[in-house]
């Protein structure tokens, strides 16, 4: 049996480790320039860190302190925030009165909508988010016993508030079928809206008049613009010829 010469064997696996033979050039930290990145930087086009997408039907943090249950802020005041639909073709808008909505009623809408579009291509944007806490205490619970353990999420709707929108290949009937459904699975009254609808002003819609005409104050009525014969002109000479004296 021949034996292997120690250097021989040496030299070889010096050819095959890795270290001899290094994947990148090696480049001084002094030769390399400031302007131009080394070589040596490896650049992931992509992040290990997990996306946080967010759930509209629970709040991202806990809340500090527990939520009252309050009303919604309605825009009754000039502001019509909220009430056009921004970046889909349809949407579904609360049209009777402001209200919360849990986040079950909220999804149960949601799936309604779903169901109805399944197998067709379209995007559905959520405009409202259950950030609210319902605590909720047993029955014949003395009062100062403490608001109660926390029960659900909900969400405090304004009137005329955009809850859904919906963009893509969806004809508008089948679009009104979905949002019908999606009403029915949830409290209140609502409405079917399209793109350009005008935006709406606690329950007054913006359609024919302008916000300046809406904020501008009440004129006082001018005399003589009352017609003749009317009752605001009548009451008061039938009072005067009672309380006359000659009566």
């Amino acid at each position: 049996m021949k034996l292997l010469n120690p250097s021989s064997f040496a030299a070889q696996f010096q050819k095959l480790s890795i270290s001899s033979t290094p994947i990148r050039p090696l480049i001084k930290p002094s030769s390399t320039p400031k302007l131009i990145a080394s070589p040596l930087r490896t650049l992931r086009p992509f992040s290990i860190t997990a996306s946080r997408g967010g759930n509209w039907l629970l709040p991202t943090s806990p809340e500090k302190k527990r939520s009252r249950k309050g009303r919604p802020r309605v825009p009754t005041g000039g502001s019509a925030r909220g009430t056009t639909i921004v970046w889909g073709d349809f949407g579904l808008r609360m049209s009777d009165h402001h209200r919360r909505v849990s986040a079950m009623q909220l999804k149960n809408g949601e799936e309604a909508i779903k169901v109805r579009l399944k197998g067709m291509r379209y995007r559905l944007y959520k405009r409202v988010c259950a950030s609210i806490g319902v605590y909720t205490k047993g029955n014949e619970v003395r009062m100062g016993k403490g608001k109660g353990s926390f029960d659900h999420w909900a969400s405090r709707i304004a009137v005329s508030k955009i809850i859904f929108e919906l963009k893509g290949d969806v004809h508008e009937q089948v679009a009104r079928d979905a949002f019908r459904l999606a009403g029915n699975k949830m409290p209140g009254q609502y409405e079917f809206v399209k793109k350009g609808d005008p935006p709406v002003v606690g329950i007054t819609k913006l359609d024919g008049i302008t916000m300046e005409e809406l904020k501008r104050p009440r004129r006082a009525i001018p005399l003589g613009s009352i017609p003749l014969g009317s009752t605001a002109e009548t009451i008061p000479t039938t009072a005067s010829a009672s309380t006359s004296p000659d009566a």
